[in-house]
């Protein structure tokens, strides 16, 4: 039957998981390494209607906090054609994920996916997107035993430092104080040697004098610890 102006194209509403025949092109596209859809694709990164994942993530301290946020609480899972950015967090800090949320928005430009887990107290934050691992300088897997980094852009400005040390510390830190004798005990943990290396540098790098344990870096004098909870903004989220 011939095409005719206004009518539907004959796979319409059809999915190569349903239709043997949208199957077939979709495997011999794949075959032949034909991608129907480069053209519009190119067309909608220039016009800003999708992100350009080829493209390297801006430099700012929203990204800074995000790396920070993913090398102490989240996952980088990679999959054939694309990867995926967990972050899980508690529902008992709802500011908190509501304002990572938000952050992974604005880096990306695509809206999250933010699930309440059934089960647990905690929210699933997820983005899916090529080359996350890359763009990032986070590696993908478990990193429990890997040599973890901070990037050399961040390393080298003390706001994206600090604004870094946010993220790591809103993921992984707690602050604690023991009433009787009034001592404070503002901690990083994480079972990562280097990555506690990494914060015990960075709190050094800052002015701070750090007390390193196995699993844990922490600050334990009292006006040090309160400095650099006003420094960060400790459990503050204005955005």
């Amino acid at each position: 039957m011939p095409f005719l102006a206004g009518q539907p194209a004959w796979n319409f509403g059809k999915t190569k998981e349903d239709d043997p025949g949208v199957r077939k092109t979709s495997e011999t596209f794949r075959a032949k390494r034909i991608d129907n859809f480069a053209r519009w694709r190119s067309t909608q990164r220039r016009l800003g209607t999708i992100p350009d994942t080829q493209a390297p993530l801006a430099k700012n301290e929203q990204l800074a906090f995000l790396i920070g946020m993913t090398l102490g609480d989240g996952h980088l899972e990679a999959f054939p054609r694309s990867e995926r950015l967990r972050i899980v967090l508690g529902t008992d800090k709802p500011l908190l994920w509501q304002h990572t949320a938000r952050v992974v928005r604005n880096v990306f430009s695509k809206e999250p996916w933010v699930h309440r887990r059934k089960q647990a107290a905690c929210v699933e934050i997820s983005l899916y997107q090529t080359r996350l691992s890359e763009r990032l300088g986070v590696p993908t897997g478990d990193r429990r035993r890997r040599p973890v980094r901070l990037p050399a852009w961040i390393r080298s400005d003390r706001q994206y430092l600090i604004a870094c040390l946010k993220g790591l510390f809103e993921a992984e830190g707690s602050c604690s104080v023991h009433a009787p004798t009034y001592t404070y005990n503002l901690s990083f943990s994480n079972s990562n040697p280097a990555l506690l290396d990494e914060v015990e540098w960075a709190l050094r790098s800052l002015g701070f004098h750090p007390e390193r344990r196995s699993l844990a870096v922490r600050l334990r004098r009292k006006q040090e610890a309160l400095c650099f909870i006003e420094l960060i903004g400790f459990r503050s989220y204005n955005s």
